[in-house]
């Protein structure tokens, strides 16, 4: 494993992750039986630039009184830093180690543990509830997930809700925009390149999608 400590601000989060891309370890196949290959699994143990975005978005975003979902978490980076703030983070992913991880890195911040709900896109029922704020980053990964992951989202979302996804340029945001758009939500985008606290080149989109209430527009 690999420890880091990553500056936000004032704040230090500390962060227990695998060493790279290439490690392996599913002895048990519980990740082989949800359909996760081993060229796959070690995705949800590093942390992507992405992530990086979102958890500094994450750092000063105003966010009092709001019931917050991180979907895709992964090492949760971001839900890390909303629960350093002593915020309402639940978060939620298909791999089977990552709630493991996630509070093992909780303990390491000397935080409370984060609500986790292992589930999948599809699944018919996952208990998490409804929310007011949807975060993600790098999840649009394939085709398919656009349909997948804009019903997940609605499906979680409260009334008046807002969604922001950090998206590396897969090639996938445009449909899911669109997809969301139809499910009645406004949508914006900004192109954030070479961010100072990120090492190497990167140029991404954060998508901000929001949906309000005929009585609140009234």
């Amino acid at each position: 494993m690999q420890y880091n400590t990553i500056e936000f601000g004032d704040q230090d989060i500390h962060v227990r992750t695998l060493r790279d891309r290439q490690q392996f370890s599913d002895d048990e196949g519980k990740a082989a039986d949800l359909g996760i290959s081993s060229a796959s699994w070690p995705h949800f143990g590093v942390i992507w630039q992405s992530g990086h975005v979102l958890a500094h978005i994450m750092s000063d975003y105003d966010v009092s009184n709001q019931r917050i979902l991180e979907v895709g978490c992964g090492i949760g980076l971001a839900s890390l830093v909303l629960n350093h703030r002593k915020e309402d983070i639940s978060a939620t992913d298909h791999h089977p180690e990552a709630e493991d991880f996630m509070q093992q890195n909780t303990e390491l911040n000397d935080d409370r543990n984060i609500p986790f709900v292992c589930t999948g896109w599809t699944d018919e029922e996952s208990c998490l509830g409804k929310f007011d704020l949807i975060i993600g980053s790098d999840i649009l990964y394939e085709g398919e997930h656009v349909e997948q992951l804009s019903q997940f989202i609605d499906q979680h979302a409260q009334d008046s809700a807002e969604v922001i996804l950090v998206d590396p340029g897969r090639g996938h945001h445009a449909k899911f925009s669109k997809a969301m758009v139809k499910l009645g939500y406004t949508h914006s985008q900004k192109t954030t390149i070479d961010p100072e606290y990120l090492e190497g080149d990167y140029r991404g989109q954060v998508l901000s999608y929001q949906r309000t209430t005929t009585t609140e527009i009234q």
